[in-house]
């Protein structure tokens, strides 16, 4: 599995009702400008000592962000924690308002 999904194929996948954990790594005032429907939300530094009690490790998870970094960043470390099913939103929440749903504010 790839470190990065597209918005493309995360929008294509959500569509077809695959199941998904979309995990909102942002801070509580960066989902309150845009948020991201469905996601869980638990901010980037909250990651290490609440995503194993939250999460199921066998789920498909893709996690977001702003601009895709700290995504990736938190992408890396889970997979490091024996998560292997986790990839990052290549572009974070600002791409996929530019690309798939120009209804999410961008800031």
């Amino acid at each position: 599995m790839e470190y990065e999904i597209s918005a493309n194929d995360l929008s294509a996948r959500i569509a077809s009702g695959e199941s998904l954990v979309l995990l909102d790594v942002r801070e509580g005032w960066e989902v309150a400008a845009a948020p991201f429907p469905g996601s869980l939300h638990i901010p980037m530094g909250d990651i290490p000592g609440r995503v194993h009690q939250e999460v199921d490790p066998d789920e498909h998870i893709v996690v977001i962000c702003h601009h895709g970094v700290r995504s990736l960043n938190v992408t890396n470390w889970m997979r490091g924690a024996g998560m292997a099913h986790v990839q990052s939103l290549r572009g974070g929440i600002d791409l996929w308002s530019r690309e798939v749903d120009a209804s999410v504010p961008r800031y």
